[in-house]
């Protein structure tokens, strides 16, 4: 009898759906939770949405799912959270096109999506009535033809032509590490720098070896400002060349330059890439670094600026990830006078620079009975708060370092302010 029971329960058991858990919750959400897509640290809640926030916005030629989600979110690098809540409407977030719609029902928190582009986003717009009769008579055959129609691209995460130059170079190399690459001997005319539509020679370039070429020169060392060790040398960019006769030496035409191209610049195969799809989103632990330098050498720079930071791929650091930029704060005296903020580290005590003592401050006055007395004020310097000043895009790491887009300033960016994890 007992044997009969425990069949019977299987049995019961075996017709429940397999989409359904005892506790009623779906198979697909409890691996949605155990990814952490719902859990309470990454779920999109009323106060992540920006004040402004439509109903509905159209997508046009030109936008990224980045701004697209800056009109919703405070945090636009939450929009995949966003996506992967509603799978069932938006499927792939990188399949929306111009055209289509993006709703926001700001009770449920849920994003709906309607096609209205050329690409085919997934959203049906639901049923539009009628009888079948009615569905037969709007029925109208066509003969095959010919049509011609625009392609339609999906809307990229970032923009993409920013940073496509950044995706093949500059390279970040050992030590030494082009004095091996093929160079520039001589220039035609024996000029000194040369152009695009110039003409060039190179040596170490055999007829099995690539046609295209990109031009490096040798930079500057990236030393890490925490522990001053080399990260790496970059190499600066120069421009393109293309074989046009192989020999001994090689002959060169240049494509394009970024810079004047100088005898003794360095050449690398020229490496087709494509602009890969990324997902924005915060590290899975804390990473804190500093920003090293920035394209261009500027000392103040801002949105869609690139900047090298002095964490990689060994500090955990992955492509996709989002990092807060925080301006390091000012060392003050105890008289509020700005200290040589330079010479300032954990721990050490900080010398002032050029700056008048301030007078004796009086004793403090004697605390009344049954209140706190208040926090006294600091003798020593004294370190503002760091202040949070932008985000910056992850989109090329290497070991030591990455390259980074500035995404947002919400103020003016310097060399050596400190990123984080949002």
């Amino acid at each position: 009898m007992r044997k009969t029971i425990i069949t019977l329960v299987v049995a019961l058991a075996s017709l429940v759906p397999g989409g359904v858990l005892a506790d009623g919750m779906p198979a697909s959400s409890e691996k949605t939770a155990a990814k952490g897509g719902d859990s309470a640290s990454t779920q999109v809640t009323q106060a992540d949405l920006a004040a402004d926030a439509p109903s509905e916005y159209t997508v046009v030629k030109g936008d990224t799912l980045w701004g697209i989600a800056g009109k919703f979110l405070k945090d636009p690098w939450k929009w995949p959270q966003v996506w992967q809540m509603n799978q069932e409407q938006i499927k792939n977030p990188h399949k929306i096109y111009p055209g289509d719609v993006v709703r926001l029902d700001r009770d449920s928190m849920r994003m709906s999506l309607a096609s209205g582009g050329a690409g085919g986003s997934g959203g049906s717009g639901g049923p539009s009535g009628g009888t079948m009769a009615d569905a037969a008579g709007n029925v109208v055959k066509l003969d095959a033809r010919v049509r011609v129609e625009p392609l339609n691209s999906a809307v990229p995460s970032i923009p993409g032509t920013v940073i496509g130059p950044f995706l093949s170079q500059p390279l970040v190399v050992e030590a030494n590490g082009l004095d091996s690459a093929p160079s520039i001997l001589a220039t035609e005319e024996s000029r000194v720098i040369v152009g695009a539509g110039d003409t060039a020679y190179a040596d170490r370039i055999g007829t099995g070896d690539s046609i295209n070429w990109q031009i490096f020169r040798p930079g500057v060392a990236l030393k890490d400002p925490d522990s001053g060790e080399i990260l790496g040398y970059e190499a600066k960019y120069v421009g393109d060349a293309r074989v046009r006769r192989y020999g001994n030496p090689t002959t060169l035409e240049i494509v394009k330059t970024r810079q004047e191209v100088n005898r003794g610049d360095r050449l690398a195969p020229a490496r087709e890439t494509a602009f890969p799809t990324y997902v924005p989103r915060a590290p899975d632990k804390l990473i804190k670094g500093v920003i090293m330098s920035v394209d261009g050498g500027v000392s103040e720079f801002g949105q869609y600026q690139i900047i090298t930071i002095n964490r990689g791929a060994r500090d955990g650091v992955e492509v996709g990830h989002v990092l807060a930029t925080l301006r390091k704060g000012q060392v003050i005296n105890a008289g509020g006078r700005l200290l040589d903020s330079s010479r300032f580290l954990d721990g050490l005590k900080i010398t002032p620079v050029n700056v008048v003592p301030d007078p004796p401050r009086p004793p403090p006055p004697p605390v009344e009975p049954g209140k706190v007395a208040p926090v006294a004020q600091a003798d020593g310097p004294l370190k503002l708060p760091d202040e949070r000043n932008g985000l910056i895009f992850v989109f090329r790491t290497f070991d030591k370092l990455s390259y980074a887009l500035v995404m947002r300033a919400t103020r003016p960016m310097y060399i050596g302010d400190v990123v984080t994890t949002p």
